[in-house]
């Protein structure tokens, strides 16, 4: 069941270009391609492009020059919706999207980090994808007091960004473990890997402003295709 709930196609080109930053696949003061090469390099049409590049030149991330170009202004942990998304392609950056495989009210389960305030949880399954690449599995536990339910045709590719406009919770912190696992039985085909197959697993605790675990979740990592990442400054 794929999720049709893509973000609007300048945010997706946006964060496209600030993962490219942030791996270092653009460097401070590159210039761009001309507007119309970029626009037909990555299909897409010059107005949205200008949108997308405007998003970022709000960001301090861009610097437009009259009648020279564009130029990159590399900074760090700039915020933009995948802010908190660890995993990057091999080379760096791509862009995630997703494949909504279900969404179920159910009890938490024992072997989970203790979080939220009650008994069950929303537990979502994804497929992410860097690039249309196949990379990581996604099961993610949202505490159940925060809804009685979701609509799973509501969701977007990017939670957090759900949880804030729909649900009224912010994502402040999370913290990460890494650690080796087996790919889980529900794996997809698409993922890459056979169930049972040894996989990197990142363990994740999600915070709200209040300081309390809201969400904890596990996710599964192809490492013949994506990596995860923590950059220190």
């Amino acid at each position: 069941m794929p999720d049709t709930h893509a973000l609007p196609k300048y945010v997706q080109i946006s964060e496209l270009l600030i993962r490219d930053i942030q791996a270092g696949r653009l460097v401070d003061g590159e210039r761009l391609p001309p507007e119309r090469d970029m626009a037909a390099r990555l299909g897409i049409s010059v107005g949205t492009l200008r949108k997308s590049l405007d998003e970022l030149t709000g960001l301090g991330l861009l610097e437009r020059v009259q009648g020279s170009g564009n130029y990159v202004c590399a900074q760090e942990d700039t915020q933009s919706v995948y802010a908190f998304f660890r995993v990057e392609l091999l080379d760096g950056g791509g862009l995630p999207t997703a494949d909504l495989l279900s969404v179920d009210r159910l009890p938490k389960p024992d072997d989970l980090p203790s979080f939220g305030q009650s008994n069950e949880g929303h537990r979502i399954r994804r497929l992410r994808r860097l690039n249309d690449v196949p990379a990581v599995l996604e099961e993610i536990w949202l505490d159940g007091s925060y809804a009685e339910t979701i609509d799973a045709d509501a969701l977007r590719e990017s939670l957090y960004l759900y949880y804030r406009e729909s649900l009224g919770l912010w994502i402040t912190k999370a913290e990460d473990r890494l650690g080796l696992s087996t790919v889980p039985d529900w794996a997809p085909d698409a993922f890459g890997q056979a169930p049972g197959q040894p996989c990197m697993r990142a363990t994740r605790l999600s915070y709200g402003p209040d300081g309390l675990a809201a969400e904890a979740s596990w996710n599964w990592i192809n490492t013949d295709v994506a990596t995860y990442v923590a950059r220190i400054t």
